[in-house]
């Protein structure tokens, strides 16, 4: 599966941002989707999960109550609905696609075969 992550930008403390996670292929249904992000000088963080079935999400204690992840199958697209920016969110988030992540390795960036490029979020205060 390819992975196009899209919708960063730049946005106030406070503020909003979209994500979407594009996939190619007709499986991309079968297949847990997770969002990471690396800030500058830090290493690659969880941020949020969604299994294959869409019934079960994870987050990141930090992102908790702010975001939320969702997934259109028809359309191949996973979402990162991001609300009450702080700038500690600012980051390269990345999506990351695997067919058989077990949970207990959900949030690790070693059960993800497959990656997109990453979109940009800026958080001014």
């Amino acid at each position: 599966v390819q992975l196009q992550a899209s919708g960063g930008g730049l946005a106030q403390a406070g503020g909003s941002l979209r994500l979407s996670c594009a996939g190619s292929g007709r499986t991309f249904s079968r297949y847990s989707i997770a969002w990471f992000r690396r800030a500058p000088g830090k290493e690659r963080e969880f941020v949020a999960a969604i299994r294959a079935n869409g019934g079960n999400t994870f987050y990141t204690d930090s992102v908790k109550g702010r975001f939320t992840i969702s997934r259109d199958n028809a359309k191949n697209t996973v979402y990162l609905q991001m609300n009450s920016l702080k700038p500690e969110d600012t980051a390269v988030y990345y999506c990351a696609a695997s067919s058989s992540v077990i949970l207990s390795q959900i949030s690790r960036t070693q059960a993800y075969a497959y990656w997109g490029q990453g979109t940009q979020v800026t958080v001014s205060s």
